[in-house]
Order: C-alpha cells, then sequence, then structure tokens
C-alpha cells in the first residue's frame, strides 16, 4: 500500500534509538523527508550511516529537548529549509522510575518537563504549518498511564497527560483537518529496556524476569518490535488515515485490553 509520504516533511524526537530511531527509518522508507531531534550521543555516526543508507532527503538537530526554548528556532529553521511542516512524533522520553515514596515534588516536576513539555512545544510552535498542510500529529506514550506500573509515578503522570492532550488537541484542530492520535507502547524491546532487564541480575535471571514478563502477553508471547510501531504511526501519519483522529492505538500484542489469564 502507497502511503503517500513522499516528500511530506516529518518531525521526530529521540529519533536516534529503539522506537524512534525506527520510525526515522521507516518513514525515510516511505519517502518522507524525515527531520530528526536528538541529543548529540554516542550512536550519532551509526545513525546518520543507517539514514544515509536509505536516503539523502533528512536532517538532523542536535538538541536537549529539556531546553525547551531551543525548539522554536528549529522548527523556524525547518519552514526556512523545506517550506512546509507536514506531521510531527513526538517520541522521546524515558521511563526515569521516580516512586511515590522517595521522590520530591521539585524532582516530580524535573521528570514531568522531560517527559512532556516538549510534546506541548514542538506542537505549539508547529501548529500553524500543520494547519496548512492539513498535518497528523502521532504521540507516542505508555500503557503506565493506563495500567500503572509502580515506582514511576512522575513518567506515569506525564504518559497520562499524552493521552489527555492527544484528545484535546484532536477536538481543537478537526475544524482545521489536523489529525492527532497516540500510540500506547506497553512491552517494547528497546536498548533502554534491555538495559532495564539487565538489572535483575545474571544472564539466568535476566531470561527469568523476561519470561515472566513476555507471558503475559497474549499474541505470541513476545515483545513488541519497534518496526510495528513504526509501521503503524507511518500509517497514522499517512491520508490512508484520513478520517482517524483521537485515538489511543494500543501496539502491544494485547497487552492492556486482553485478559492475561488467556491459555
Amino acid at each position: 500500500m502507497n502511503l503517500h509520504l513522499d516528500g511530506k516533511v516529518i518531525i521526530v524526537t529521540g529519533g536516534f534509538k529503539g522506537i524512534g530511531r525506527a520510525i526515522s527509518l521507516g518513514l525515510a522508507k516511505e519517502g518522507a523527508t524525515t527531520v530528526v531531534l536528538n541529543r548529540d550521543d554516542d550512536v550519532t555516526e551509526k545513525f546518520k550511516k543507517e539514514i544515509s543508507e536509505v536516503t539523502d532527503n533528512y536532517s538532523i538537530y542536535f538538541i536537549d529537548l529539556n531546553n525547551t526554548d531551543e525548539i522554536s528556532g528549529i522548527v523556524q529553521d525547518v519552514v526556512k529549509k523545506y517550506g512546509r511542516i507536514d506531521g510531527i512524533v513526538n517520541n522521546a522520553g524515558r521511563n526515569d522510575n521516580l516512586s511515590l515514596e522517595e521522590t520530591s515534588w521539585q524532582d516530580f516536576e524535573k521528570s514531568i518537563h522531560s517527559n512532556l513539555t516538549h510534546y506541548y512545544e514542538l506542537v505549539h510552535q508547529s501548529v500553524e504549518y500543520l494547519k496548512e498542510s492539513k498535518g497528523s500529529i502521532v504521540n507516542i506514550t505508555s500503557k503506565t498511564a493506563l495500567t500503572g506500573q509502580g515506582k514511576t509515578s512522575a513518567y506515569a503522570a506525564a504518559k497520562g497527560a499524552i493521552l489527555g492532550l492527544t484528545r484535546e488537541w484532536a477536538a481543537a484542530l478537526a475544524k482545521d483537518e489536523v489529525r492527532v492520535n497516540a500510540i500506547v507502547v506497553s512491552e517494547a524491546w528497546t536498548p533502554l529496556y534491555a538495559n532495564w532487564i539487565k538489572t535483575f541480575g545474571d544472564e539466568k535471571a535476566q531470561e527469568e524476569r523476561l519470561k515472566l514478563i513476555t507471558d503475559k502477553i497474549p499474541l505470541e508471547n513476545r515483545m513488541t518490535k519497534p518496526e510495528e510501531i513504526a509501521d503503524t504511526a507511518a500509517f497514522l501519519l499517512s491520508d490512508r488515515a484520513s478520517h482517524t483522529t483521537g485515538q489511543w492505538v494500543f501496539v502491544d500484542g494485547g497487552y492492556v485490553h486482553l485478559d492475561r489469564a488467556l491459555s
């Protein structure tokens, strides 16, 4: 199926690793002009090589999204360079495991800022251009907003707010034919997830912990692949999803909604 993304200018935050990397590369393969916002880190050169093997039509802007005031200048530069913005993928974020018992309100607010504020600011700065292009926004969020996890109050709060903003923006921008949807991620195998699994001990302990998790994923008892999330994001950004807005789309093998006692 042709998603008609050829030449569309789409901004992706946190695009070097994990889900963001899969989305950035997937959009590039569909012919989109992919604009990646990311810290300059240890995988920068690797990512450049990967996306250059797909397309020459991409841009990278180095930014720590905690420095939210820098977003405005990047958006203006993107418009100056390409003349338009057709889509936004708000993806960057990190489960920082800040528990209720041990986290001060100051650290809670810092985490909220890190995981939420840049979602708002990127859309705030881009919204007039999205109206002109009748574009699309995809917000990546987490099942923790709906299921809870324990020991991650700030992250869960930020991800819940993202679900609320998705519905709010969809309502606010419907008259402008700008579509807004969220992808709810549950158990996806990313570098951050792999590092978390390593905290459970030696290789055997890690395997046992991972099996406890995958046994509760109804479809195929396996983790979600970042590429599966990327495919859904590409569809939602495309005109093939032309009448889909305000939705929370669960790419999770049935983890959230299906009975985990299935056998």
